[in-house]
């Protein structure tokens, strides 16, 4: 989950769809800035010079059936699938920085969980720039050098739009995707990233075949999006030659549920985009453990008051008087709530991984478990739940 104010809509609709999602065009020697060396792990094939010319894109075939059926690690039990139509391999849960990195946890806390993810078969770390200002990227960065684990072993995604105090230190401007970007991998000290995800709609489209020609990322991905940008982005990008996003970054759990499940399957069938999906416990909401109070452990504490106004509003206490509704079905099938809701969460079509957010190893391990659950979620249990729920949305075609 990030925090961040969206571009007004009056600055959307002031521009063409093919200026605001393509950009303009670069000139002869557009001076763009070339690429970030140094950082360990360059990108496959190499990168850092602009190709002379792409291939035409070529549709993409229809994915055969169960494309994203699941695999299993062999000794850690995780479950990997793909992430959209791209072929790219994720662990069904990923590990968040949001909050914690750099903020909430030590250093050494981080390294702990990171580890213990690692161990357990989680290939998918997630960050972004705006996260405790550059610090998560940072925090993140320095262990995975430290680890010295295979950078062909794991999967960096970060998130662009909000960067530094200046005016073009943050937005999807071409300049911004491209030194934002920069400026991650230096602090990730990477050579590369595996997915850049927008974190609002802007122009974007032609910047993002930009970082990708130049190796700063092999694929991109969007943030927050609707499902109309989406589609809007893949067919400027079909239409001018360009690369189109692979998946959209969504947040998902009992109570938001829309969105993952109605609308972005629907994208997955027609152009294959993939969901990588955040928050499955509202920051930590979700849980048996919250009687109507934020405890000290719970996000809400440090700098959130937002969201402790939000768990204590009568909207949340309804919803918290629903979670410990779940407690008997939690019981039934030997699991936490969080594990619940977790499984829960992995059950949606076209869902390739679930980001968690975690304050300490034990925390990990134990929501870790949801893989064990998710086989036990039968139609009847799900059915169950969402007569509890009362949430359940429906197609309105």
């Amino acid at each position: 989950m990030q925090v961040s104010i969206a571009c007004t809509e009056q600055n959307l609709r002031s521009r063409s769809s093919e200026d605001r999602l393509c950009g303009p065009r670069p000139g002869p020697g557009g001076g763009n800035g070339g690429p970030v060396g140094g950082g360990h792990g360059n990108p496959p094939g190499g990168g850092g010079s602009v190709p002379k010319a792409r291939a035409a894109l070529v549709p993409r075939p229809p994915a055969p059936a169960g494309a994203l059926r699941e695999s299993t690690g062999r000794g850690t039990g995780m479950k990997y699938r793909n992430l959209g139509k791209s072929g790219l391999r994720v662990s069904c849960l990923g590990l968040g920085t949001w909050v914690t990195f750099g903020s909430q946890i030590s250093d050494e806390t981080a390294e702990d969980v990171l580890t213990v993810a690692y161990e357990h078969g989680v290939n998918l770390f997630d960050t972004a720039e705006v996260y405790a200002a550059g610090k998560a990227e940072r925090t993140l960065g320095n262990i995975l050098k430290s680890k010295g684990w295979r950078r062909s072993s794991y999967v960096v995604t970060t998130k662009i739009f909000w960067g530094g105090q200046a005016e073009t230190e943050r937005g999807l401007s071409r300049k911004h995707i491209i030194e934002g970007l920069q400026g991650s991998l230096e602090r990730l000290q990477l050579g590369y990233v595996d997915i850049v995800f927008a974190n609002r709609s802007d122009q974007i489209v032609r910047a993002m075949t930009y970082v990708i020609d130049q190796g700063l990322a092999l694929y991109w991905g969007t943030s927050r999006w609707g499902a109309a940008e989406i589609m809007e982005a893949y067919s400027m990008a079909r239409q001018f030659n360009l690369i189109p996003p692979v998946c959209e970054q969504a947040e998902h759990r009992l109570f938001q549920r829309e969105k993952v499940q109605l609308q972005l399957p629907e994208l997955y069938h027609k152009i294959g985009v993939g969901s990588v999906t955040l928050s499955p416990l509202a920051c930590g909401l979700i849980t048996s453990k919250y009687d109507g109070r934020v405890p000290d452990t719970c996000r809400a504490i440090k700098g959130y008051q937002w969201l402790k106004d939000k768990a204590q509003s009568e909207d949340g206490k309804k919803r918290q008087a629903k979670v410990m509704d779940l407690l008997p079905i939690a019981h039934q099938l030997g699991c936490t709530v969080a594990q619940l809701a977790i499984a829960w969460c992995l059950r949606s079509e076209g869902v390739s991984s679930v980001l968690l957010g975690v304050s300490s190893a034990e925390q990990l391990i134990e929501h870790l478990g949801a893989i064990q659950v998710l086989s036990q979620l039968t139609p009847q249990t799900v059915t169950e739940i969402d007569g509890l729920l009362g949430n359940k949305p429906h197609s309105k075609k």
